[in-house]
């Protein structure tokens, strides 16, 4: 559902209730979407498994494409 900002602002605690209830809604400013209030994400929604292979790939590029090349200069710096 799209409401308009001015609507939006004068409605807030029954948008906020929708939201809760599982709805999305897009909030516009001159007829350009600007927002959107939605349910905040439960648990299962945010992890993809249980204890640290939840995890797996949530690093992925942190330490440049290679990450064992980064290991490596780490190391070298204890020569």
């Amino acid at each position: 559902m799209k409401i308009g900002s001015e609507e939006a602002r004068r409605k807030l605690p029954e948008l906020l209730d929708r939201a809760h209830a599982g709805e999305h809604l897009i909030i516009t400013k001159r007829g350009t979407a600007y927002a959107e209030i939605g349910p905040v994400p439960t648990r299962q929604d945010t992890v993809r498994g249980d204890g640290i292979l939840a995890l797996r790939g949530t690093g992925t590029g942190m330490w440049g494409d290679r990450a064992s090349d980064w290991v490596a200069d780490l190391r070298d710096e204890w020569s």
